[in-house]
């Protein structure tokens, strides 16, 4: 696993999405995550809807489950399941900004509920949910066996787990370490980056049957292209993007390094986008 030098936290990640919040909603939208292009004709508000889509299929939904959004973001992929599929969603997340916008989501809805609360230290009871997925947060985790462990513990048997991830390549040169995946932990606040076998490990030690681990990262990289331009286009016509990175107390402005990080990342293979499912045994009969 790729580590960073500069150890990061649950609450360094709460702080980062905390101070970025304006610049997330602006850049990304409120999906805080890749968009999935299976045409490449789709517009980005369409790319991250198809990927949603794309793991609502692995989970097989069916209206009336309780599903848990682990790293729920605004809200916004739990309002869409819950649209599309009539299932009930209980997202959380370390972020106060996040947790705001998403109530407002709740508010609309008798199907949505979200907490802001550390997955690692949840207060959920056991065998709790039909399903659980997690877009682009099990990143995030300090402890990523942990992460699967309490997936694990809160699925119903028979139930099952989606994770979309950033992932290492296997093996990974030095150079790679180096100049992109330990900065890009860094600068994105990750405690670590996992590899696609070692996901399959963590997942099969806490009881899960791996189903199957999908790369998808020529379907998604086009993102960061478009986040980089949208960047590139506030930075020339709204001062307010320029004083932060200039200013020395804005403890996030790295980030934007990391823009063209990932993007060479995905161009060079270092890193890949990966969809990762499995279930929970029904046990025996």
């Amino acid at each position: 696993m790729i580590v960073p030098r500069e150890p990061q936290t649950p609450a360094s990640v709460a702080d980062h999405y905390d101070e970025l919040d304006p610049f997330y909603r602006e850049i990304w939208g409120e999906h805080v995550h890749h968009g999935l292009w299976t045409t490449g004709r789709e517009t980005p508000d369409q790319a991250v809807e198809t990927l949603v889509a794309r793991l609502a299929e692995t989970m097989a939904l069916e209206p009336g489950q309780h599903v848990c959004d682990i790293g729920c973001g605004y809200g916004a992929t739990a309002e869409w399941l819950a649209k599309h599929y009539e299932v009930r969603v209980t997202g959380i997340t370390l972020s106060s900004a996040q947790f705001l916008q998403a109530e407002e989501r709740a508010a609309r809805s008798p199907l949505l509920q979200f907490m802001r609360q550390d997955w690692l230290a949840n207060t959920f009871e056991d065998d709790a949910f039909d399903h659980v997925f997690a877009i682009e947060s099990s990143e995030h985790m300090p402890d990523k066996q942990r992460f699967f462990d309490e997936a694990y513990r809160t699925i119903r048997p028979g139930g099952r787990i989606a994770v979309c991830a950033w992932l290492a390549r296997e093996r990974a040169a030095p150079w790679e370490g180096r100049f992109l995946l330990e900065p890009i932990c860094r600068e994105g606040r990750l405690p670590g980056m996992g590899s696609a076998t070692e996901y399959c490990a963590w997942a099969e030690k806490a009881g899960f049957t791996v189903d199957g681990i999908e790369d998808l990262s020529t379907k998604v990289r086009r993102t960061w292209a478009l986040c980089a331009g949208r960047v590139a286009g506030k930075l020339l016509t709204e001062p307010r993007y320029r004083r932060y990175l200039l200013d020395a107390r804005s403890r996030n402005r790295i980030f934007v390094l990391s823009l063209p990080r990932i993007w060479l990342a995905y161009a060079t293979g270092s890193m890949i986008y990966g969809l990762l499912t499995a279930h929970k045994p029904l046990g025996p009969a």
